[in-house]
């Protein structure tokens, strides 16, 4: 009698684990997933413009996909370098090392890019845009763990405006990052990736795309009186493209003009129909979702970047930017689940930063305790204070992203203990009024700032050899600000996060999650394990 109950448990079990592996082998990975990343998107855009939205793009996605409501990505520098890196590696800039778009290079004494390669060459034009690589990212991503999952045989692709989202969104071991050079007006790539450029891209680049678009004006899509969310046209936190260009419509041949480069097409709608128009072709000649081997192709949006810092979260420039938007991502996704079939398709959308409002607009119209953080001559002050206590010499090295590198040579030479003098760079910052707290390098190597949620973003960002001696962080709405350049800047941590197609059902997740768990999900929806170092934890499944 034992001997039967046991073989009948031995038959159940194998039953229940074979049930179990039917399950998750039911269904086969999507053939492609298609990224869809926005750059400075605020999460309640969708909200604010959702009336005005067609039915194939925002609104497809967010009614038919997994909504996580409730996302953060908490850096100490937020931009679109750092925020890319963080979401496909899984990791934050302690560990994947890029801190910020650029940082202070010790040993060499200058700045660098933190994709700068001179070890490679622009592939598609002549300018020095495509020197780039992703060697200074240390740690895999996504991407790379697709390619070693399936041996090299998935195929990984990126497209955008800036190269670094380009580069971070790809990976390492991708085929290909393309993104668009303001010089040339045309898509290019690094040697890194392209050592043939295709005749595809070739014949898109045929016609600069540059010179297509910067001959155009940007007029509204609807009548002014349709723009019901938005601030007035003229209103007076708006910087503009320039002193007398900040109204519709934009004349972007007398920008252009001005600028000496394509640069002014970045800000507007143009910039995201050159993006769509080259994913669709990359889409339709290149070899993707033709086997059963998961692709990966992210799809990289930055005219809201550039708008935000010209015009702002609540204008009309930044509305007619999102219904432009809509209407693309909805031509990306029927494109899509026509050429592969909706079962054989997943997309994601996201964001790599968010976006503050203007603090004139704060300050003026509803009375927030914020302000501008007039960084040189705060600096200027810092230099006189460093002065009077160590004696006259230039101790400031160069000032990055809200971090301060000292000189230490000079440290070494005058024999200043160098704790003690990040330690009154420190203790002189947090008296200017829009400084919330400042930290030596020392203390955060040491001991670290405990699990305060306002102090997160330092914590994981902070990497010895790559950041400065002192970083420091405003108050919430207080923004740096200087006499003769504009800085795009933001506090805000909120991110949206939708994954929609082949095999998710419409959810909305109101749990509270990092950026760092878009990688394990992503990684799931391919059927691919995480990356190995990656901090997160599934959305769903």
């Amino acid at each position: 009698m034992k001997k039967i109950v046991v073989v009948l448990l031995i038959f159940s079990y194998m039953q229940v684990v074979s049930a179990q592996n039917d399950r998750y082998h039911a269904q086969k990975p999507p053939k492609v997933v298609i990224g869809i990343l926005v750059e400075n998107m605020r999460p309640d855009y969708v909200d604010r413009y959702w009336s005005k939205f067609g039915d194939e793009g925002f609104r497809k996605l967010y009614q038919n996909g997994v909504v996580a409501a409730n996302v953060k990505m908490a850096l100490h520098t937020q931009n679109y370098a750092s925020g890319t890196a963080t979401l496909f590696s899984g990791v934050y800039p302690s560990e994947h090392g890029i801190i910020d778009e650029n940082w202070f290079d010790r040993p060499k004494g200058v700045e660098t890019g933190c994709i700068t390669d001179d070890n490679f060459f622009t592939v598609g034009a002549d300018s020095k845009t495509g020197n780039a690589s992703p060697n200074k990212l240390m740690a895999y991503t996504v991407a790379d763990n697709l390619k070693l999952h399936t041996m090299g045989k998935a195929k990984i692709f990126s497209v955008a405006m800036n190269p670094q989202s380009a580069i971070f969104a790809a990976g390492h071991a991708a085929d290909a990052a393309w993104w668009f050079d303001q010089e040339s007006g045309r898509m290019i790539s690094s040697s890194y990736y392209v050592n043939t450029f295709p005749e595809w891209a070739r014949d898109f680049n045929m016609v600069s795309q540059g010179e297509k678009y910067s001959g155009r004006n940007w007029a509204l899509l609807h009548p002014e009186n349709y723009y019901t969310e938005s601030l007035p046209d003229n209103h007076p936190s708006e910087k503009g493209f320039a002193d007398d260009s900040n109204m519709f419509p934009h004349a972007l041949s007398k920008l252009v003009k001005a600028a000496n480069s394509f640069n002014p097409v970045k800000a507007t709608p143009f910039a995201n129909t050159i993006v769509k128009e080259f994913a669709l072709k990359l889409l339709e000649k290149e070899d993707v979702g033709n086997d059963d081997i998961p692709d990966l192709v992210t799809v990289v949006f930055s005219s809201m970047d550039y708008e935000y810092g010209l015009f702002g979260p609540a204008s009309v420039e930044m509305q007619d930017l999102y219904l432009r938007l809509d209407e693309d991502i909805a031509e990306l996704i029927n494109f899509a689940e026509r050429k592969y079939g909706k079962p054989n398709v997943a997309f994601f959308l996201t964001a790599n930063t968010s976006a503050s409002y203007p603090v004139s607009y704060m300050k003026e119209d509803f009375r927030l305790p914020v302000g501008d953080f007039m960084v040189e001559g705060a600096f200027a002050l810092l230099n006189s204070y460093l002065n009077l206590n160590f004696g006259e010499a230039k101790w400031i090295e160069h000032l990055s992203g809200q971090q301060v590198y000292l000189n230490h040579k000079l440290i070494e030479k005058n024999n200043v203990n160098p704790e003690e003098i990040s330690s009154k760079v420190a203790e002189f910052l947090v008296q200017f009024e829009g400084v919330k707290a400042a930290f030596p390098a020392h203390v955060l190597e040491r001991d670290g700032l405990g699990n305060n949620p306002a102090l997160a973003g330092i914590n994981r960002s902070y990497m010895s050899g790559r950041s400065g001696d002192v970083l420091y962080v405003l108050n919430e709405g207080w923004q740096p600000a200087f006499k003769f350049k504009r800085v795009n800047y933001t506090d805000q941590t909120h991110i949206p996060m939708v994954f929609y197609g082949s095999g998710i059902k419409a959810a909305v997740v109101k749990n509270a999650h990092d950026a760092v768990d878009f990688a394990p999900t992503l990684s799931e929806l391919l059927q691919i394990p995480a990356p190995d170092r990656s901090r997160g934890v599934k959305i769903f499944f």
